[in-house]
């Protein structure tokens, strides 16, 4: 199975820009769909990104829909999420998730995801 590691959060003031990277080991990162998640405290872990083996297929929710940008780099075993015009909101936890390789479509739902990453922290101050 694959472990996934993600970095690259921190701290950055509202209309900055990170961008949080999601390593892969285990397998090869081409045989699945990815996603991105994210969770508040006392929220439930809420959609942000998702792409397919390919990188054909992309979707964001409307609430980052503009200002965050999943992309995959299959031959480095990486998912990457760019992140520009942060905005307080967006303050949580970031989780890099992975289907299960048998997986036919993306998804969009936490529960649709087998493999996660342990999360880094992102803190957007006003």
């Amino acid at each position: 199975q694959v472990q996934l590691v993600e970095s690259g959060g921190g701290l950055a003031q509202a209309g900055a820009s990170l961008r949080l990277s999601c390593a892969a080991s285990g397998r090869t990162v081409s045989i699945y769909h990815m996603g991105w998640f994210r969770q508040a405290p006392g929220k439930d872990r809420e959609f942000v990104a998702t792409i397919d083996r390919t990188g054909g297929r992309i979707y964001y929710p409307n609430s980052v829909k503009g200002r965050f940008t999943i992309s995959r780099d299959n031959a480095e075993n990486t998912i990457v999420l760019q992140m520009t015009s942060l905005k307080p909101e967006d303050t949580a936890v970031y989780y890099c998730a992975a289907m299960r390789s048998s997986a036919l479509w993306v998804g969009l739902r936490p529960e649709d995801y087998a493999y996660w990453g342990q999360g880094t922290q992102v803190t957007v101050s006003s």
